[in-house]
């Protein structure tokens, strides 16, 4: 054993992996789990979809125009990606906030939102298809 804790999700099972392609996750290993040295928390497995693209380019956040000098491809609505915790919820405030998969959200974003909300918007919880 490494020392390191095992990363769990929202329902406190192993984390999953949100996207290999495109590569996402604050260490760009596929999954959103909560590490000290991210600042912005990316623990948020989304499904992108082009009102959240739109609303987080409007924050100054563009996330849809393609970055080569950062490796970074662009994304586009239907796309998986790691989001920063608080603009997810920020996202949530405004109406907009995207899917997501429970499997691969890291625990952590309970602190901020509740088990019930997260299901209401889950891509990967049965119920929340009604």
């Amino acid at each position: 054993m490494n020392g390191m804790k095992e990363a769990l999700n929202v329902l406190g099972e192993p984390l999953e992996p949100c996207s290999m392609s495109p590569l996402t996750g604050y260490l760009r290993d596929g999954c959103c789990r909560s590490l000290a040295d991210d600042p912005g928390q990316h623990t948020v497995c989304v499904e992108l979809s082009d009102a959240f693209l739109a609303f987080s380019r409007s924050r100054g956040n563009d996330l849809s125009t393609p970055r080569p000098e950062f490796g970074f491809p662009g994304l586009r609505a239907g796309q998986r990606w790691c989001l920063c915790a608080l603009r997810w919820v920020e996202a949530l405030q405004a109406g907009v906030a995207p899917p997501l998969y429970l499997a691969a959200t890291d625990e952590q974003l309970l602190n901020l939102v509740s088990l019930e909300t997260l299901v209401a918007h889950a891509l990967d919880w049965p119920q929340s298809r009604e």
